[in-house]
């Protein structure tokens, strides 16, 4: 739930960690905020396939390893509201 940051003095490194708590609060008042925008289906869709891209990606990044919760929240809630606004 707490962004850290180590920063390490020797090699001037900034690692940070992201916890589970802000990696799905983060993108969720972003999808939130944007469905008050009332975006076009076709942009849900590329958000989707966006965020499942960049999802695969960041799994092999040594260091954007830790924030791949992001991307897979911002495509697992677009797709949940994505699915929410054909029901209606």
């Amino acid at each position: 739930m707490i962004l850290v940051i180590i920063i390490r003095v020797g090699r001037a490194m900034l690692s940070r960690a992201l916890r589970s708590g802000w990696g799905v609060l983060l993108p969720g008042t972003i999808v939130a905020t944007l469905a008050c925008i009332d975006l076009p289906l076709a942009l849900w869709k590329g958000m989707i396939v966006s965020g499942l891209l960049l999802t695969a990606a960041m799994i092999w990044h040594k260091e954007l390893r830790h924030f791949v919760l992001l991307p897979s929240c911002v495509a697992l809630i677009s797709g949940m509201l994505l699915l929410m606004m054909n029901l209606k």
